[in-house]
């Protein structure tokens, strides 16, 4: 059999019949499966027989057109003409294709898998240790798995298998990209989603490396303890047994738990990119990273003499210390005058860091291993602006929740250099490098924003990703990845 390149789903594994009001529905699990497929570069298919309901009749035909199926009518006493038919049509050879129903029947069975079909029969009760070309699952989730399985057979070595753990939102996002197909993909690639709420040894067995973003698994955060795995951030109980199990198995987890608990912390941060002025050399641009100040009240007495032993001046961002995992961590303000910090609604402790003008332009960064790429956004306004275009009465702090009102100069023409002073791409990618050796991460981003009017460079965002890109060290699917999502402008550079 060659790599899997069509699968026909019976309805008998996607629909189930309510015999109270006798009516037919899509089972969750089917709604999840036909996403995925949908979005697999696999020709996907729907077979039915005839004779049903309307209302079944129906159902399935709004399936078909939701999910861009290609509906498959069998004949109950031949169905392999239908399915030879079907991959004829695909132009695909059978033994890549695969057909997966919930009703056996020995001779059917046969009769299919003698046309180079592969019969998936899902159900413990189906027992086919005598039956070439016919595997089982124990329920539809488990097709992935075996589509990994059997992909792995045909490639080989010469298939790197990514599973992947992220919410499903976030995943359905990268899904509609084209980030994770199941079909192999040029460079020896496919994906397939991990569920933390099924068995991970079937899962992990079928993966070479896991992916994750694991910011999406965290259920609690003790802000009184230092971050820490093992005390502050504490994950889901099925990512804490994936990290077990990756480590007990020696998985290649992207990246280890322990590596990405300083992306959690902005003091943390912020700390480690105070040493960015090793890497800056006197006859080129500058970068370095923003003043800051860690308060854990703001009504402290001396906080202004604070202020300025940390070179601060207003206006300033404040931000909370914790990044995420809690549901005000992105509750920031931008504030312009010091009575401003009274009954200031970030929550403690925060960073207090410099605002600087950048003619609302961000140049977002993302580190894959070695290769370097940076994407070019709108951003916040320069101070002057934000103040003007505030509006609040009786105080000018701008308060704003960063993952959805974050206030941006929707009128600035994107550009890939600013007017004022060129993007040095060298000594950008040189810091890329010096933070990916300092946090030992091998995916994360990070925004650099041009000082206007001045040569110097500023990263003042710096955040764990798996959410732009997934593939790593594979510059041409990388590439494709960034100017799919970013169709803004991006650019490829480094490694």
């Amino acid at each position: 059999m060659g790599p899997v390149k069509g699968v026909v789903l019976d309805e008998s594994v996607l629909f189930s019949v309510d015999d109270d009001e006798n009516s037919t529905h899509l089972l969750p699990a089917a709604e999840k499966m036909l996403f995925r497929l949908q979005y697999s570069n696999l020709h996907v298919g729907i077979s039915y027989k005839e004779g049903l309901c309307s209302q079944k009749g129906a159902l399935i035909q709004h399936v078909a057109v939701l999910y861009t199926l290609q509906l498959v009518k069998l004949d109950v006493s031949c169905p392999e003409h239908a399915l030879q038919a079907t991959s004829s049509a695909w132009d695909v050879i059978p033994d890549t294709c695969i057909f997966v129903t919930s009703i056996l029947d020995a001779v059917i069975c046969r009769n299919i898998c003698s046309k180079g079909w592969t019969v998936v029969l899902q159900g413990l009760e189906h027992t086919v240790s005598d039956m070439s070309g016919v595997t089982t699952i124990h329920k539809l989730q488990d097709l992935l798995i075996t589509l990994s399985r059997l992909n792995k057979m045909a490639l080989g070595d010469s298939v790197i298998t990514v599973g992947y753990v992220m919410k499903w939102t976030r995943e359905k996002d990268f899904l509609k990209r084209g980030a994770f197909p199941t079909m192999p993909t040029s460079n020896g690639l496919t994906f397939i989603s991990i569920d933390l709420d099924l068995p991970l040894i079937p899962q992990l067995q079928t993966v070479d490396v896991v992916l994750h973003k694991a910011t999406d698994e965290i259920s609690s955060v003790d802000e009184g303890q230092m971050l820490s795995i093992s005390k502050g951030v504490i994950f889901s109980e099925g990512m804490q047994q994936l990290d077990r199990c990756m480590k007990h198995l020696h998985y290649h987890l992207i990246d280890p738990l322990e590596n990405i608990i300083p992306l959690l912390d902005r003091d943390a941060i912020q700390n480690i990119l105070q040493d960015l002025d090793e890497i800056n050399n006197p006859r080129s641009c500058r970068i370095r990273a923003p003043h800051y100040l860690k308060v854990s009240k703001f009504d402290e007495p001396d906080l202004v003499e604070k202020l300025n032993q940390a070179q601060l001046s207003l206006p300033a961002i404040v931000k909370p210390q914790i990044a995420c995992g809690v549901s005000n961590a992105h509750t920031m303000a931008v504030v312009f005058k010091m009575e401003e910090f009274a009954e200031l609604p970030v929550p403690l402790p925060s960073v207090i860091q410099e605002y600087i003008d950048h003619g609302s332009i961000v140049y977002k960064f993302y580190v894959l291993g070695e290769r370097v790429f940076y994407a070019v956004r709108s951003s916040t306004p320069n101070a002057a602006s934000l103040l003007l275009s505030s509006g609040n009465k009786g105080s000018s702090a701008v308060i704003f929740d960063s993952l959805k009102s974050l206030p941006v100069d929707s009128t600035t023409s994107l550009k890939s250099d600013s007017d004022e002073v060129k993007l040095d791409l060298d000594i950008v990618t040189s810091a890329a490098m010096w933070m990916r050796g300092k946090l030992h991460l091998t995916i994360f981003g990070f925004d650099v924003v041009l000082q206007m009017k001045k040569t110097k460079m500023f990263p003042v965002h710096n955040e764990y990703y798996v959410l732009k890109l997934c593939i790593i060290n594979i510059s041409s699917l990388s590439e494709q990845h960034v100017s799919h999502d970013n169709h803004q402008d991006s650019t490829s550079h480094g490694g």
